[in-house]
Parts: C-alpha cells; sequence; structure tokens
C-alpha cells in the first residue's frame, strides 16, 4: 500500500496515515485497542507489534495509530510506514475481524435508537460533525438516547483527545440542541 499524506491530529499522540487504497468499505470502521484484537488483521496485527502503539482506527482510505506519549514521533513514523507499505490490501481486510466495542460497556447500549428525534441528530452527526472528526483521525457513534442523555463513543484519534471530552463534546451539544432540541445533553462514554 502507498501512503499518500501524514498528518498530525489535535491529538498528540495520534498521526493520521492517509493512504491510495481503500482499507474499508466507505462508511465501515474497525477500531483496535490490543494486539489480540488486530489477531486476525494481518496490517493491525504488525502496527499493534511496535512498542507503544496502544490503538489502530481505520476507515476508508485512512488509519489513524495512537501512541502512549512515550515515544519520539519521528522515529515511531519510520516504523509504522514500514509495515502500511509493506502490506497488501487484503492484509488489512477485516475478514474475521469482530468489533470489540472498546470503553466500558453500558447496558442501556442501543436504546433510544428509534427515538423521533434520531434522524435528525444522525443527519447533524453525519454531516456537520464527522467530516470534521474525521479530518482528525477519528470519529464517534452513537450508543444511546436515554430520555434527553445522547450518549456518544469517540472513536480513533478523538478516543483518547483531550479536546474530544471537553470543547467538542461542548460544540456537538450546542449544535444538538440548536438544531434538535435545547434539552438534549452529550455524555461521552
Amino acid at each position: 500500500m502507498k501512503i499518500a499524506e501524514i498528518e498530525y491530529t489535535p491529538n498528540p499522540n495520534a498521526v493520521k496515515f492517509i493512504l491510495n487504497e481503500a482499507l474499508t468499505p466507505f462508511g465501515i470502521t474497525a477500531e483496535f485497542h490490543s494486539e489480540a484484537e488486530a489477531e486476525s488483521v494481518p496490517l493491525a496485527k504488525k502496527i499493534f507489534a511496535i512498542e507503544n502503539v496502544i490503538s489502530l482506527y481505520y476507515t476508508d482510505k485512512w488509519l489513524t495509530v495512537t501512541q502512549n506519549g512515550e515515544s519520539d514521533w519521528n522515529e515511531l513514523l519510520r516504523e509504522i510506514a514500514g509495515p502500511i507499505r509493506e502490506s497488501s490490501i487484503e492484509d488489512a481486510a477485516l475478514t474475521g475481524y469482530t468489533p470489540a466495542g472498546g470503553g466500558a460497556p453500558i447496558e442501556f447500549e442501543g436504546q433510544g435508537l428509534d427515538d423521533e428525534r434520531m434522524p435528525h441528530i444522525r443527519d447533524i452527526i453525519e454531516y456537520e460533525i464527522m467530516p470534521f472528526l474525521q479530518s482528525d483521525g477519528g470519529g464517534l457513534q452513537i450508543k444511546a438516547l436515554v430520555a434527553n442523555q445522547l450518549f456518544i463513543r469517540y472513536e480513533g484519534a478523538c478516543g483518547t483527545c483531550p479536546a474530544s471530552s471537553s470543547g467538542t463534546l461542548m460544540a456537538i451539544e450546542n449544535l444538538i440542541q440548536m438544531e434538535v432540541d435545547p434539552e438534549i445533553e452529550c455524555i461521552a462514554i
């Protein structure tokens, strides 16, 4: 695979690798938090074998690698670029991959997703929020809408970025409150 570009993200511990080939079908994401989760995907397994890598997120034509903050990016970028360049698209295929869900489980996951407000919330997330998150190497999943609490889980670079839990979350909440319901509160899990 060829790397088209490498971008730093607002998260100082995450870097986004933009590729010339699609890793996944459009709209499909994969997130790995351990070498065990990456076992069935050769490219992910190779990247996890690199010291200090703590997560890997990929979708469409890019992947984001997050480290624990103990490596110098100049050196780590070369170590990560090697397996990417040496891998085929088949090495990145999600054959056998089972999403682990990441983060703490919530017993009400999926609740409220049939709420009449959800189509509008999904449109706002997809068209107004996701492009910004994806440009920074991340994304989010809607997990539940319980009463007026919208539970989301950040992915990729956003999952460990300090700005996600404050500024970004507040911006998402403000947008949803203005366009859908002023009573909705966004909670990152």
